[in-house]
């Protein structure tokens, strides 16, 4: 008789322990992490106990992941008050990367406004066909050189087009050395916020020129 037709055989009969209740007292199975025989009851303890160890686990994996959240969202309320404090366009092209670097960290940033810096074809083309942000893992085309001399070191970019309606009209990178700073899978939730802002701060002095 196959291990499989014993299985089946019992869930067939639920009663089979209520008719033979002694044979669950002579049931012994190895400890689950080795060494000695326990009783089955001792077993299911067990289990209960790294079932419930795994559960708090992934309880506090979410508590982590909720703080991170909360705390980047106090990250762009943050930027997005300070943005509205620039009174003009050069001001705020200045701090835009400050607030990058000192508010979330990113070591390196550019902002490229085509009214000012017109973008090579290629560049305008890849910013067009953004509608979300996207990460990589090498710089896009050409704006590596944008960077200067930090640009060998880089490993990891953020693409954020800028848009005035269904115009596009720049474009902000977020690099860092840390390849795993911006990687193609993570999500870019906290990105679209960012260039959403951004946006809407430039868009009173765009409109005006």
């Amino acid at each position: 008789m196959r291990s499989e037709d014993v299985a089946q055989y019992l869930r067939d009969t639920p009663q089979f322990f209520e008719e033979h209740i002694e044979t669950l007292a002579q049931i012994n199975l190895p400890h689950p992490h080795g060494g000695r025989m326990v009783s089955l009851s001792e077993r299911q303890l067990l289990a209960l106990r790294d079932k419930n160890k795994e559960l708090e686990k992934k309880l506090h994996e979410l508590i982590e992941f909720a703080k991170a959240n909360d705390a980047l969202q106090h990250k762009v309320h943050e930027f997005t008050v300070a943005l509205f404090a620039a009174r003009d366009l050069i001001t705020l092209r200045e701090m835009i990367p400050h607030l990058l670097r000192d508010i979330f960290s990113v070591p390196h940033t550019v902002l490229r406004l085509w009214q000012a810096n017109p973008p090579s074809a290629e560049v305008l083309a890849f910013a067009e066909a953004q509608a979300q942000p996207v990460c990589l893992h090498h710089a896009a085309h050409d704006t590596s050189a944008w960077f200067g001399e930090a640009a060998a070191q880089l490993h990891s970019f953020a693409y954020l087009s800028l848009h005035a309606g269904s115009e596009t009209i720049g474009l902000l990178v977020l690099a860092s050395e840390d390849k795993q700073r911006f990687y193609p899978e993570m999500g870019t939730v906290f990105l679209e916020r960012i260039g959403e802002t951004v946006c809407s701060a430039l868009h009173p002095f765009i409109s005006q020129t």
